[in-house]
């Protein structure tokens, strides 16, 4: 008989790690992670008061979590955050990459150390987090799933992006090659590339950035953290069983913006 749609969204029994859980779209992705039955490990790396504080909101809601602090862009801390999140059920299954760093520079100002810390913050920790999990999961037997945050500047030119482009472009195109190797172990590794999301400040610290998108968006909105944590959830739950390699595009429709 044909599962429920609750059923297939239900992650009772999963350990999730998100990387970068302590902010932003980090955040709203262990919490809906934990609502729909996960225990989610919280990874960050220096917003320990907001991690715990997640932790504790989490915890008080009736779900699982765990705070961990660790630097992914290095193999012996990886190892720390998946030791610890495996450590209560033995076992981990979904691995959410969303650590990453967004400075802005002109193309000509980039400097190497930038262009070094764009590339390890979101390529290399991405590959080294997809490893370690992949790893393990093939030891508990295969099947699992890893979701990267990627963006649409993956798709899209942005103004004072180019290294952000690439590293986002790299992302997606890692998505699609590992989800090819990894599918034998029936490990799942989809991607989703979120547009302009809410914060607080940004109608205030860019309004003309805010105006512009709406524009530009088929909804005419930005969007919300929500967006990205429920497509998130989708990609790691049984209703995306057939779905690996792929690129889920969370921007309200605004690379449907005319050309001309």
């Amino acid at each position: 008989m044909p599962e429920s749609q609750n059923d297939l969204l239900n992650l009772s029994g999963s350990t999730a790690v998100v990387t970068g859980g302590a902010g932003g779209i980090g955040t709203a992705i262990c919490r809906v992670l934990a609502r729909a039955g996960a225990r989610v490990c919280i990874h960050y790396r220096s917003s320990e008061a907001s991690a715990l504080a997640l932790q504790e909101q989490i915890e008080q809601s009736g779900g699982s979590a765990s705070a961990v602090h660790a630097d992914v862009t290095g193999k012996a801390d990886i190892e720390r955050l998946f030791d610890a999140a495996g450590s209560e059920a033995g076992r981990v299954d979904i691995l959410v990459n969303n650590a990453g760093v967004y400075p802005l520079s002109p193309f000509l100002d980039i400097s190497e150390a930038e262009y070094e810390l764009m590339m390890d913050a979101n390529v290399r920790s991405v590959m080294l987090c997809t490893q370690a999990f992949a790893r393990r999961v093939i030891k508990q037997g295969g099947g699992g799933a890893v979701v990267n945050i990627a963006s649409i500047a993956a798709s899209g030119v942005l103004d004072m992006h180019s290294h952000y482009c690439a590293a986002k472009s790299a992302v997606v195109m890692f998505t699609r090659a590992a989800a090819r190797e990894l599918g034998a172990h029936d490990i799942r590794v989809n991607a989703v590339s979120p547009g302009l999301i809410w914060r607080e400040g940004l109608d205030e610290g860019w309004p003309e950035g805010v105006a512009s998108y709406k524009q530009a968006a088929a909804l005419h909105s930005v969007g919300q953290a929500e967006d990205v944590a429920n497509a998130c959830l989708f990609l790691v739950s049984r209703a995306s069983k057939w779905i690996t390699g792929t690129d889920l595009v969370v921007d309200g429709g605004v690379l449907t913006d005319k050309i001309f």
